[in-house]
């Protein structure tokens, strides 16, 4: 719909938008319980070498190490389904013209891969930033008309593709934490853009449940901006992220800013051990900071670390923490009537490693993380799928295929 005037491109979603208000509705014909991010992604190759087909194939990447019995043993730990992370931007570059049918195919065939493993699938769209290896990510999407165009049309084919499964067993989500409304100009640019999306995948996919997120990173917050009446379609499942608190959550992570990538060594939770152990640990980050930051930001990052372990030195504030992203989904869901069943905690973790850091954050705090989370998404009935098979937070799998610290997996087991 690239060259459709803005105005009749309005007027084509009003008009599909009441058509889906007039077709009866129905419940969401996808259901969910316990789940696990199936993320790898430490090989991914450059996009020079998208246009080679035995390099992208099979796709997404983790089917080029998987195999069905290892889908097996996440069924036999207790999860029902997965969410399969799709990158999007091989859909949108120039070098795969001749393959996408390939890949198209290829998804198609790693969620019936799945659905033989007796586990259900939520194909995520999973769009991340560009840099490195990809010239196309989050912010050309969401910067360049033509190019969120482009997304929609892939979104729409991706549904085509999916529209023949049994919809008891597969469901697509239409985006992974999209990057806008993030700033505190009051901006409100993704209800339109979500409504775009949405009516792209509907239109390709009549039977299949459509997950959907607010803005932002898909925080709690940014869900609520949503008015959920906007999308009159009962087969909707609507799904949030959390990583509160995030100092704790992300420990050492390069990709998460300037500050975080100094800070190793904190206890989860933190009032679990001796004071003078946790201020040993504190100060062991500040050194790190005033030896290793950039000069002029080390004063302001000493400052940011002590407000933060403020917020969360005691039992009762760290439980705060943890509840808050819930309490306002709770709300939100309240006011327009959004049952349980209906909501996904998409995301959630704690890093074992970052990649190239000495530090392993311990498997025993690692799993008394995730309880603490699995807890409080169980209790409300909400759905949850943990972040992640491998990689930086693999609870799996860590790098190359090495098996990770049984903790995590051994908790879940635990829960049944």
């Amino acid at each position: 719909m690239a060259s459709v005037p803005a105005s009749i491109k309005t007027c084509l979603l009003a008009f599909a938008l009441l058509l889906c208000a007039a077709a009866p509705s129905s419940a969401a014909s996808f259901s969910m319980k316990r789940g696990i991010n199936l993320d790898i992604w430490t090989t991914w190759p450059d996009e020079e070498r998208w246009g080679e087909e035995d390099v992208l194939l099979p796709f997404p990447e983790w089917r080029q190490s998987l195999k069905e019995s290892d889908l097996q043993a996440l069924r036999e730990a207790g999860f029902d389904f997965v969410r399969i992370p799709v990158d999007p931007s091989p859909f949108l570059s120039e070098k795969t013209t001749g393959s996408r049918d390939k890949l198209f195919a290829s998804v198609l065939e790693s969620v019936r891969m799945v659905n033989g493993a007796g586990l259900k699938a939520v194909v995520d769209m999973h769009l991340f930033l560009a840099g490195g290896n990809r010239s196309i990510g989050m912010a050309e999407v969401m910067d360049d008309a033509g190019m969120f165009d482009r997304y929609v049309d892939v979104v729409r084919l991706m549904g085509e593709t999916l529209s023949g499964e049994d919809s008891s067993l597969v469901a697509f989500e239409l985006m992974n934490e999209p990057v806008i409304d993030c700033d505190e100009d009051g901006t409100n640019l993704w209800p339109e853009r979500l409504r775009r999306l949405y009516t792209a995948a509907r239109s390709a996919a009549a039977r299949l449940t459509l997950v959907l997120s607010g803005a932002c990173y898909s925080g709690a917050e940014a869900l609520a901006r949503i008015d959920p009446t906007e999308f009159p379609d009962e087969n909707l499942i609507w799904t949030f992220h959390s990583y509160a608190p995030f100092l704790l959550t992300t420990q050492g992570a390069t990709w998460a800013g300037d500050f975080i990538r100094y800070v190793t060594g904190l206890p989860y939770p933190p009032h679990a051990v001796p004071r003078a152990e946790l201020d040993a640990a504190l100060e062991a980050i500040r050194q790190k900071i005033r030896s290793e930051a950039p000069w002029g930001r080390r004063n302001a990052m000493l400052a940011y670390l002590d407000e933060q372990i403020a917020t969360m030195d005691t039992k009762e504030e760290l439980e705060a923490l943890l509840d808050e992203p819930f309490e306002i989904v709770d709300a939100w869901a309240r006011k327009y009537g959004v049952a349980p069943q209906n909501i996904f905690l998409g995301e959630f973790g704690m890093i074992r490693q970052e990649y190239g850091n000495p530090y392993i954050v311990p498997a025993a705090a690692r799993a008394a993380y995730a309880r603490d989370v699995i807890r409080r998404a169980e209790s409300r009935g909400y759905a949850w799928a943990i972040w992640s098979y491998g990689g930086a937070f693999g609870i799996v799998e860590e790098f190359e295929g090495r098996k990770a610290e049984p903790g995590v997996m051994e908790m879940i087991r635990s829960l049944r």
